[in-house]
């Protein structure tokens, strides 16, 4: 045998466990594909992968090059078994990437719900589809259609929307309504919902109707910690366009960019060393937070108070400004002695 495969030239390649190798599938027959890796007996796929894997495997044809991995060098019947996940898992990446530069819908099994959103699974890949891309109507759906919004292989990253598709027509009309409106443009609006992190506010462009948020941080140049105690649904304002996203029909406003920035007067209302009465509204453990005027809250940093010095929410107190950074939006303040420390000599 081994003059005769010298004469042909022909040589019987070995394997070890953990080889990567590149074959030729020969025939698919049931729940068996065998593959020609230059063995000198055909391969074959480990049968416990037919479940997990039967939509590719019973999709190879002869003829089609495949890579697998090395399972067993040699099994009962002398057959080489070969593991074919890498290669099935190439072909779910391939396939997932061209859903998401196709758009195309994917039917996908909710697995788990989360905080953020649900965990999905797409013929073996794990996907996540957050909170912000599920309508009210998939809550309670085992099954979902979905489309392919972001996807990166190098950081298994695959996440999806289910509002692609189930509001397709709705945001495709939003995209459209969007192109009417202008940033930096002011409207008159209608508070329709209030949410932990804002209010949304509808507003009448032309013919069209149109719903924005304003998010807390966009309601008042104060700080806002309830959206209730500012807003209420019903309330008839003005809002300034600050933000535009007509891909996804997002339309951000703001309230407080129609009202004067305190900040804008401080340099010559507050020079350093010029000394004001606020009210105490917040006492941390790093200093206390003073009120001066609407908009401009100033701290008492803990290493410049006196040591003797007390504070309670709601206390008027006297106070001399340090330091302004505009850039920071931030006034450092200093206590105004009334009598003399302990130990002042």
């Amino acid at each position: 045998m081994e003059e005769l495969l010298a004469q042909t030239g022909y040589t019987i390649k070995t394997f070890k466990r953990g080889n990567v190798v590149e074959g030729t599938v020969t025939e698919v027959a049931g729940r068996t594909v065998f593959v020609d890796v230059g063995g000198k007996m055909e391969a074959v796929v480990a049968e416990g992968e037919y479940e997990t894997s039967k939509d590719y495997l019973r999709a190879l044809k002869p003829g089609e090059k495949i890579t697998g991995v090395v399972v067993s060098p040699e099994s009962d019947s002398g057959q080489i078994i070969l593991s074919l996940r890498r290669a099935v898992e190439d072909s779910r990446w391939k396939a997932l990437e061209k859903a998401h530069e196709g758009g195309e819908i994917l039917e996908v099994k909710v697995k788990e719900t989360t905080r953020g959103g649900l965990l999905v699974e797409a013929d073996g890949a794990y996907g996540f589809i957050p909170s912000s891309q599920l309508s009210r109507e998939a809550g309670e759906k085992q099954t979902l259609k979905v489309k392919v919004i972001e996807i990166n292989r190098g950081e298994n990253r695959l996440v999806m929307s289910e509002r692609a598709v189930s509001e397709a027509a709705e945001i495709e009309a939003r995209k459209k309504a969007l192109r009417v409106v202008k940033g930096g443009e002011v409207y008159d609006g209608v508070v329709t919902g209030l949410v932990p992190f804002g209010a949304f506010v509808e507003i009448k462009i032309k013919k069209e109707v149109l719903e924005g948020l304003v998010h807390i941080s966009e309601i008042s140049w104060e700080k806002v910690d309830e959206v209730g105690k500012t807003l209420k649904e019903g309330d008839q304002v003005k809002v300034m366009v600050i933000g535009l996203d007509e891909e996804n029909g997002k339309l951000a406003l703001s309230l407080k960019r129609l009202l004067g920035d305190p900040w804008q007067v401080m340099a010559a209302k507050y020079p350093t060393d010029s000394k004001h009465r606020g009210q105490v509204t917040k006492i941390a453990p790093y200093g206390v937070f003073v009120h001066l005027e609407k908009g401009i809250e100033g701290l008492i940093h803990a290493s410049k108070m006196p040591a003797e010095a007390t504070f309670v929410e709601g206390q008027e107190v006297e106070v001399f400004v340090e330091s302004v950074d505009m850039d920071k939006r931030r006034l450092s303040l200093g206590v105004v002695l009334t009598k003399k420390p302990v130990g002042y000599k």
